[in-house]
């Protein structure tokens, strides 16, 4: 099969490799589409993990094979599947903190190599326990290019049900890149006040379709004077950071009220740092947090809310590219332009 190898110095290159073998209660997935996150980029450019490695974790495909064993999927099955799934009985897991738990750590999907998603790939091998729990069936007309979003849908739904905005709060999403378009959506069906801020004009249009009251340039627009004019002078209840450049987290807090929350979601990289006043966080009482990768408590809330059609997480994507011009996909993700947004993988196809 094909597959889009790192081999570190932040070079990726599309190469023949053997199909992975899967063993009892795995699967094989055929892949038919897997979107490129951010979060692979990151490892990638930033050479955070050691090669060689198979990125990508957006996955949806067809099932090719199974493992004996295996009862609730057989070939021809249409299914989307996480890479991550906790063990539900350690310490993290029983505070619902399982992006922290030692299983979930450990990816358990992989087209060959170290385990790290394998997405970029013609096939991928499912491991037992994500066969177990991490596999979603995808109904029948809707799109494997869709069901790819399920993934990144249930880390932002992670991060509303977090925040848990109230009906009447004033929120400002910081990026509306497709993550922060998805935090735009998510947001405003909790009856909040959304606005949105980007440096593309056409992603603020988008931003505007998807719910946000207010969209705004912070290149041409002082952001956090507009939001204290719509506020009474007081500032935003949350500032969700759906970006990461620097000075970001800086003007989140200039957005936000004494005693908002202010909750950083794009600072993967180990090489990011952030330094703000100590006393807007301790005097003004402004919590700061984090929050990271999926929920299985979600999964299945957020596979309806993209199979049954009730958010437009469609208008996200706007390229599918095949396997060999992956590198050109991962230039539009790194360097966006007017029109680019959500790009999906297609390994099966050659041009």
């Amino acid at each position: 099969m094909h597959a889009a190898v790192y081999r570190g110095s932040s070079i990726v290159n599309v190469e023949e490799i053997p199909t992975p073998a899967i063993g009892a209660g795995e699967i094989l997935i055929r892949v038919e589409a897997c979107g490129i996150c951010h979060t692979d980029l990151k490892k990638i450019e930033y050479n955070l993990l050691a090669p060689p490695r198979i990125y990508g974790h957006e996955t949806a495909g067809v099932v090719a094979a199974v493992g004996s064993g295996v009862t609730k999927f057989k070939p021809g099955d249409r299914v989307v599947a996480f890479h991550h799934i906790p063990c539900r009985n350690c310490f993290y897991c029983r505070r619902k903190n399982y992006a922290q738990c030692p299983v979930y750590k450990k990816v358990g999907i992989t087209a060959g190599f170290e385990p790290a998603g394998g997405g970029f790939a013609q096939y991928v091998r499912v491991m037992d326990w994500i066969v177990q729990d991490g596999v979603e069936i995808i109904p029948e007309g809707v799109s494997f290019e869709l069901a790819t979003l399920v993934e990144p849908l249930n880390t932002c739904l992670k991060a509303v049900v977090q925040c848990d905005p109230q009906p009447g709060d004033f929120v400002v999403v910081l990026g509306q890149g497709p993550i922060g378009l998805m935090f735009t959506m998510l947001t405003k069906r909790t009856g909040a006040r959304v606005a949105a801020s980007d440096t593309i004009d056409s992603r603020l249009e988008l931003a505007a379709r998807c719910g946000a009251e207010f969209a705004w340039d912070p290149r041409t627009v002082d952001v956090p004077a507009k939001v204290k004019a719509l506020t009474a002078g007081r500032g935003a209840d949350l500032v969700i950071v759906a970006a990461s450049v620097p000075g970001i987290v800086n003007q989140a807090i200039a957005c936000s009220r004494p005693g908002s929350r202010i909750l950083l979601f794009a600072q993967t990289s180990a090489t990011e740092t952030v330094e703000a006043s100590g006393a807007d966080i301790c005097v003004g009482e402004r919590t700061l947090f984090g929050c990271y990768s999926a929920s299985i408590d979600l999964q299945k809330e957020s596979a309806r809310l993209v199979f049954g059609g009730e958010l437009p997480v469609e208008a996200l994507i706007s390229h599918r590219l095949p396997l060999v011009k992956i590198r050109s996909g991962f230039d539009l993700a790194l360097h966006p332009g007017p029109k680019s947004l959500k790009i999906i993988v297609q390994p099966q196809r050659w041009s």
